[in-house]
């Protein structure tokens, strides 16, 4: 059986992460979330694979190739235009055989659950997850073990049981989506086809999804995402550690990698290839180090995400901060990640002040972006792609 992925949208939330680099290649557990989502199906026994895409997508088709690297088989389509999840599974026509899942690019699942899937035969199965609030989400209503309405953010939820977006299909869904009209959003909805197939059969099921389920719409959920990950980590120590290093609990450590005398990591913690970390630094649990980062003397990292190529000078502090590929922090660069009255932390999204429910965040960082030594970075700050600040500067 295929695996139908859909991973064409740019994650405008995400900004500036994705400036450009398609969201479902933002880095977690130093492996792109895609990454994450092709090896938990595989292990549940999806033989190939096929790959929605759109914005940057080059990134996607130089990592991924034609899967060989993971023995499986993987096809890129271009969705030309992204007008919806009906048009954009309807881009898999003539690339699947028979039923098919249908999984999203920043959805997090485990492979228990697409193994559940995959051994269903109705017309159509949909994950749905028990939620605590089902109002704010589209969710099903049922008759049996079948479903009967699919009812988008209803006052008076019919269940707890949100659409998780995740879907097996046979191939007749293609001609279901063909006849499926124009939303109020202008788009192509596939609860619209879904609930066209509902009303000319009743033979489409659900599947509760009973494991975690992980959503990254915005920049923290990496975090989240990073965490729950690397609690699975395996420690493999490929690199160097100098005789005076401290390595505490799980760490995996990239081949090329020097860990310098008066490290100090406590896992779990994940360091990639040809790094330089050290010497004489702390580095604290969930946080993961791209390849080819250098961490100085005298830092502090924790709980953040640093991707490749950046350097992290001497005397700099950086904490619940997603850091983006080749910046350059000047010495004596603090990154504050706490509120002084406690307060979830607010962060502008798309132009908007949301609150991230976080008490702890710091900076969400794009790429190429240069610290002025002695700065200091407030909560919740978003730096864009190539930005830079002057020696001393207060960043907010």
């Amino acid at each position: 059986m295929k695996a139908v992925v859909l991973a064409a949208g740019e994650g405008t939330r995400m900004r500036p992460l994705t400036s450009a680099t398609p969201k479902v290649m933002l880095p977690i557990a130093n492996k792109p979330m895609l990454e994450h989502i092709v090896d938990a199906a595989i292990e549940a026994g999806i033989e190939g694979f096929v790959f929605i895409t759109g914005y940057h997508e080059e990134n996607i088709r130089e990592h991924f190739g034609n899967g060989e690297k993971w023995g499986v088989t993987i096809d890129h389509v271009h969705q030309k235009k992204q007008l919806g999840t009906a048009n954009a599974i309807g881009c898999a026509k003539g690339h699947v055989e028979g039923s098919f899942i249908v999984l999203n690019g920043d959805v997090l699942l485990s492979s228990s659950h697409i193994s559940k899937m995959i051994e269903r035969e109705e017309d159509a199965i949909i994950t749905v997850k028990k939620v605590d609030k089902p109002s704010d989400f589209g969710v099903i209503e049922t008759e049996g073990n079948r479903v009967s309405k699919i009812i988008e953010k209803p006052e008076n939820p019919p269940t707890d049981l949100a659409n998780a977006g995740i879907y097996l299909f046979r191939e007749s869904i293609f001609e279901v989506i063909e006849n499926t009209p124009l939303s109020s959003r202008e788009e192509y909805e596939i609860t619209d086809s879904l609930q066209m197939l509902i009303d000319s059969s009743d033979n489409v099921g659900y599947e509760v999804l009973e494991e975690e389920w992980i959503d990254i719409g915005r920049p923290w959920d990496l975090l989240d995402a990073n965490k729950v990950l690397l609690e699975g980590l395996k420690p493999d120590i490929a690199g160097l550690v100098e005789p005076n290093a401290t390595l505490i609990g799980d760490v995996s450590v990239g081949e090329g990698t020097l860990i310098r005398n008066g490290a100090y990591i406590i896992g779990p913690v994940v360091i990639g290839k040809d790094c330089d970390i050290g010497p004489n630094c702390f580095i604290r649990p969930s946080t993961t180090i791209g390849n080819e980062v250098h961490i100085g003397n005298a830092v502090e990292v924790k709980n953040s995400i640093i991707m490749d190529g950046t350097k992290v000078g001497h005397l700099t502090y950086i904490g619940d901060s997603i850091i983006g590929r080749k910046c350059n922090f000047g010495a004596g660069t603090k990154v504050a990640n706490l509120r002084h009255d406690g307060k979830n932390i607010k962060v502008n999204i798309k132009g908007k002040r949301t609150d991230s429910g976080k008490r702890k965040l710091g900076v969400i960082m794009g790429d190429d972006v240069h610290t002025g030594i002695n700065s200091s970075i407030n909560v919740g700050t978003v730096m864009e792609s190539g930005s830079f600040t002057g020696p001393g500067e207060v960043v907010r």
